[in-house]
């Protein structure tokens, strides 16, 4: 639960209804917009901003909006190995585990949030949901910890660099 509240972890997400499974819930505070963080989120269809030598076979994400990403569409692929399977435009997509992505990592689903945040800002959160069986499912968690605060790190600083510019 790095980063959420324990309301934002009791809370469900559309990824809760995908796969069932444990729930690990990763959040971020932003400031910047929730329009400007959903540009962001919509990215990770671009490239998966954590680790790229590790996710991105060695290529960058790309540190500048990329025109268009924001049209999203059921079905595409969201960092290289999730399929899209719902979204509410400038607030959270949901995907899943494609044929791929279930080979490397069983079923997985996830949901990423642009939420607005008291006080200003936003609230970047992340719900995943693994079907493994309990063993497997607390080794991905660490190593989904270690990658997905990697990327919600870096999608906060270039959403926060934009906010400012």
């Amino acid at each position: 639960m790095w980063g959420a509240s324990a309301d934002e972890h009791a809370r469900p997400y559309p990824a809760d209804r995908e796969v069932p499974g444990r729930a690990m819930t990763r959040a971020v505070d932003v400031d910047a917009p929730p329009d400007l963080l959903w540009r962001w989120l919509c990215q990770v269809a671009v490239a998966p901003y954590s680790y790229d030598l590790v996710d991105n076979l060695g290529r960058r994400s790309p540190p500048h909006l990329t025109p268009g990403a924001d049209r999203l569409e059921v079905g595409q692929v969201m960092a290289v190995v999730f399929r899209l399977t719902s979204f509410d435009d400038g607030h959270h997509w949901t995907a899943v585990t494609g044929r791929r992505g279930r080979r490397l990592f069983g079923p997985v689903a996830m949901t990423y949030a642009a939420e607005p945040r008291a006080g200003g800002g936003s609230r970047l959160v992340c719900r995943l949901v693994a079907g493994w069986p309990r063993p497997l499912v607390d080794a991905l968690a660490w190593g989904d910890l270690v990658m997905m605060r990697k990327q919600l790190r870096t999608l906060k600083e270039y959403a926060e660099r934009d906010a400012r510019g």
